[in-house]
């Protein structure tokens, strides 16, 4: 860890909502005793709430009241923390300007987000000032999208070690027992506003590679749709659209142009949701499917909006205990590459993916941001768990339980 020049190592931000205290139970359990944490949030009452629930090591850990109405408490929060994890959404609408007192304060930052033109705007504002002052600004570092973006990254090292090529028909099949956050669906709600009501939006939505560092450089390779997809997957399953993809596919192409296109610059990435072998997978894909399309119509009608809202869960509730350990994640990649060999990336977890598994890869984030300095690659600016972090937080997850191995099927 480097010598302390702040007041603290690590700040959580939102540590009073239902996921923020969730990462916070998690870090209270692996964080390193010395490891000067802060919970932070705008009510001082809640958040020593918070810490009073938490095992004893957290008792001591530090109060920070910010709030993303008072600039001053966010630079304040920025410039007295070396790392920043903000679990505070929906991103577009509260997320703006901790990214900004990160930047500019040099204070390495990680969220959960999921929204695409969030991600986007924070990259053309601060991205450039970001790299200057040396802060990394990591993006989706939850279940959106660190599966999907190590798996990948997985598979370009394996197929590079054996000089396959670079990767080109690469896919992942989903499957999960777990459900939406509140805040999950608050962000969709905001995403499909802004996707009716804005046309900048709409077409950013449509760009396979709208998180692209260079719009203009990227290969005219077709990418496979995000939605709207029914068929059998790579492993012959039936599949359907998996709602997550056109978050997490756009970050690792993201991933892919940071490093110079090393994946491949034929590369196709697709994302789809596993349902079975036979009749019954052909049924629940095509069901699955119809669902998907009827809930986002509803969901972005304000009509029939107000009717989801009755069942839907509320920004900052929850699963129980006993369902989110019930849960688990398990994505499987494979990959094809330029001299005709396959690879298979497995990217696996016990615990709901939207809560529990999703506090371990937060939680791990932050500690490998607060922690491996000197082992993190060396870039800065707005980048994503692959480019920041690559395979030291591949190795923390592996310590932590969850599984990523990489087999040749060729």
């Amino acid at each position: 860890m480097e010598a302390p020049t702040r007041d603290h190592d690590l700040v959580l931000f939102g540590a009073t909502g239902f996921v923020g205290e969730l990462i916070a139970e998690y870090l209270a359990h692996h964080a390193p005793p010395d490891l000067r944490v802060g919970l932070a949030g705008r009510s001082r009452v809640k958040l020593e709430a918070v810490r009073s629930r938490l095992p004893v090591a957290a008792h001591d850990w530090a109060i920070i009241e910010a709030d993303t109405e008072r600039p001053d408490s966010l630079e304040a929060m920025a410039t007295g923390t070396r790392v920043l994890f903000t679990t505070v959404g929906p991103y577009a609408k509260y997320g703006l300007s901790v990214v900004e007192a990160c930047a500019r304060a040099g204070t390495h930052y990680g969220d959960l987000t999921g929204e695409v033109s969030f991600v986007r705007e924070a990259i053309d504002r601060w991205d450039a000032l970001a790299r200057t002052t040396g802060a990394r600004i990591v993006h989706a570092c939850g279940y959106d999208s660190v599966p999907s973006d190590l798996g990948v990254l997985l598979l370009h090292q394996a197929a590079q070690a054996d000089g396959a090529g670079g990767l080109t028909e690469v896919q992942l099949v989903a499957r999960a027992k777990g459900g939406f956050s509140g805040g999950t669906i608050e962000s969709m709600r905001g995403q499909l506003d802004g996707i009716r009501t804005n046309p900048v939006l709409r077409s950013l939505a449509g760009d396979p590679y709208s998180l692209s560092p260079g719009r203009a450089a990227e290969p005219a390779t077709r990418q496979p749709p995000d939605l709207g997809w029914v068929g059998r997957s790579d492993d012959g399953a039936w599949a359907a659209p998996f709602i997550m993809a056109s978050a997490n596919t756009r970050i690792v192409r993201r991933s892919n142009a940071l490093q110079g296109w090393v994946y491949g610059r034929s590369l196709r990435y697709g994302e789809v949701m596993g349902m079975g072998r036979g009749p019954v997978g052909a049924v629940t894909a095509g069901a699955t499917a119809l669902g998907l399309r009827l809930f986002g119509t509803a969901l972005a009608l304000p009509s029939t909006r107000k009717l989801l809202d009755r069942v839907l869960p509320s920004p900052g509730a929850g699963p129980s205990e006993a369902a989110r350990r019930s849960g688990w994640f398990h994505s499987q990649v494979t990959a094809s590459t330029e001299s005709g060999q396959r690879y298979r990336a497995i990217a696996a977890g016990p615990g709901d993916p939207g809560y529990a598994a999703t506090a371990v890869m937060a939680g791990e984030t932050a500690l490998s941001l607060a922690l491996d300095g000197d082992r993190l690659p060396p870039a800065t600016g707005s980048l994503t768990p692959a480019t920041a972090l690559g395979n030291i937080l591949v190795e923390r997850l592996r310590e932590a339980g969850h599984t990523y191995e990489v087999t040749s099927l060729t």
